[in-house]
């Protein structure tokens, strides 16, 4: 836009003016950022950018000047100003190269301001030109379609974005392209849009039930873990196969719907793990950090604050092996998302809210030398050194946890021959079964749960009924293992799920008599 004023009867022009749309990242979501370029027509060549950028956006004055020259366009030598409106939030990343060098070339005049205002572009550049990849595609494919805006964004981002319904996306691969087309001389299809159905029937996981050697008791607790959205714990020695079980455990998950493919793809977008030309990810994450982890690695947060491992495992696996291994404090900052499914991280500037749902599998030796309890090896711990390594987990933290499984070194003779185990495929299918009838149970009276796991009080009262056989055992067990309230009312909710898993409608006996089995560590500690 060209702006004059009348000084002495003469018509003076003295700045241009253009304004690109844009996106930045605020948690998952994206918010609207109004690029304006204003270029001056007189005094010393300058570069300014304000409105609260990084570094790495304050440096995009060197790309962009290096990709128009390299491409042939020309880079005003005159007075540049880069406002990034809103000015009170604070902008980062490389996003804003592409929009910065567009309203350039709109100053110059190749590109009509209308043609800006139906387009949302955002693109990271290179000195040559090329357009890179960015972060939150799928979140700024979102607000464009809000806003009613055709989305530009590079070519490898194109099929993420694309997902989103009634979205329409121009994919480019360098700065000559893009001009070309906001000029009108040539013309880009949009992306097509939608994903491949077959992406989620597939389902394909590397790793399947049927490779684990015996562990039969184990599997069987997982399977119910998997029935109710339980988090569980697996106490045992060396080489049992604990984490060989864990990393199984995704397999025999029901499906990843599109609606959660989409928010998991969110969170994995933002933190910039999406594989360029990905579209969704198709199967549940696992997540395994190492011991060493921070609580900021675990939880999400930093500087500019990022999603976080527990958020990474949305929809998904958390696997913590060697489970007392890890410090105090990034256990204890567990508790939020395992009770809420959602973090919410504070700082001074902002206060960002992730979600955070997903299983907690946890890995553990029985002591600190690691064979208490096993027939093969003399156990060379006190019991008060036991106890101190056990209570590296908190109680309000084991309080989270259902399911407890003592998992056995593994016999020579199923090792040798042992037959081959059921595959994941079939137990996937009674999982499905079992979640099937609990989402009915709950969307019939109303409530915003989807799996026993996460049960509270009212729900046990209302949903846990027992037989009279049932109630009576509960009632002996509660008095003879001396179980805690906690306890009691975690084998409720391991008993409801076994009994959805046979189809059962009230509790049996048999159904609180299994429970009973997997709460191993409220009898020994």
């Amino acid at each position: 836009m060209l702006a004059a004023c009348n000084l002495h009867g003469k018509n003076i022009i003295y700045l241009v003016l253009a304004k690109v749309f844009s996106a930045a990242l605020h948690g998952v979501d994206a918010f609207s950022v109004e690029v304006e370029v204003d270029v001056a027509t007189r005094g010393l060549p300058q570069f300014c950018i304000v409105g609260l950028p990084d570094a790495s956006v304050k440096e995009s004055r060197d790309r962009v000047r290096a990709a128009l020259k390299n491409t042939g366009f020309i880079f005003p030598i005159r007075p540049v100003t880069i406002n990034l409106a809103p000015a009170d939030l604070k902008k980062e990343g490389s996003a804003f190269d592409l929009p910065i060098a567009v309203g350039l070339s709109a100053c110059e005049g190749l590109i009509e301001p209308s043609v800006l205002e139906k387009h949302l572009i955002v693109g990271e550049l290179s000195l040559d030109g090329r357009i890179k990849p960015v972060k939150g595609a799928l979140s700024m494919a979102m607000l464009a379609r809000s806003r009613g805006l055709r989305l530009v964004v590079p070519a490898e981002n194109a099929s993420e974005a694309a997902v989103v319904k009634d979205a329409e996306v121009i994919a480019v691969t360098a700065l000559p392209e893009l001009i070309e087309y906001l000029a009108g001389r040539s013309r880009i299809d949009p992306f097509p849009p939608g994903i491949s159905e077959s992406l989620f029937s597939q389902n394909s996981y590397d790793e399947d039930f049927s490779e684990v050697k015996g562990q039969e008791h184990a599997k069987r607790a997982l399977e119910v873990a998997a029935g109710g959205g339980h988090n569980a714990v697996m106490v045992g020695p060396p080489g049992a196969g604990k984490t060989m079980l864990s990393r199984r455990l995704p397999g025999i998950l029901p499906p990843i719907s599109f609606e959660e493919a989409l928010e998991t793809t969110r969170v994995h977008s933002v933190a910039g793990m999406i594989k360029n030309g990905q579209a969704l990810l198709p199967v549940r994450p696992f997540r395994a950090p190492h011991h060493t982890i921070s609580d900021v690695a675990l939880i999400g947060g930093g500087q500019y604050p990022r999603p976080g491992e527990v958020s990474l495992a949305h929809n998904g696996v958390l696997f913590l092996d060697e489970l007392p291994e890890f410090k105090r404090n990034v256990l204890e900052v567990l508790r939020q998302p395992l009770e809420h499914g959602e973090v919410t991280i504070s700082r001074a500037m902002a206060s960002i809210t992730y979600p955070a749902s997903f299983m907690l599998v946890a890995a553990m030796n029985p002591c600190p030398c690691a064979y208490l309890g096993d027939d093969k090896h003399q156990c060379t711990c006190s019991p008060a050194k036991v106890g101190r390594y056990r209570a590296k987990v908190s109680g309000p933290l084991l309080d989270r946890i259902d399911i407890h499984i003592e998992v056995p070194a593994v016999p020579y003779k199923d090792l040798h021959g042992g037959a081959a185990g059921e595959r994941s495929q079939d137990i996937r299918q009674r999982v499905i079964e079992a979640r099937g009838r609990q989402l009915s149970r709950f969307q019939r009276d109303g409530e915003k749960i989807y799996a026993n796991g996460q049960m509270k009080t009212r729900h046990i009262k209302k949903y846990c009924k027992l037989e009279e056989g049932a109630q009576k055992l509960l009632e002996t067990a509660v008095q003879r293992l001396s179980l805690s309230a906690r306890a009691y009312t975690r084998v409720l909710k391991l008993a409801r799920t076994i009994a959805d898993m046979d189809g059962a409608g009230d509790i049996r006996a048999s159904h609180i008599s299994e429970a009973i089995q997997y709460r191993s560590l409220d009898r020994t500690v």
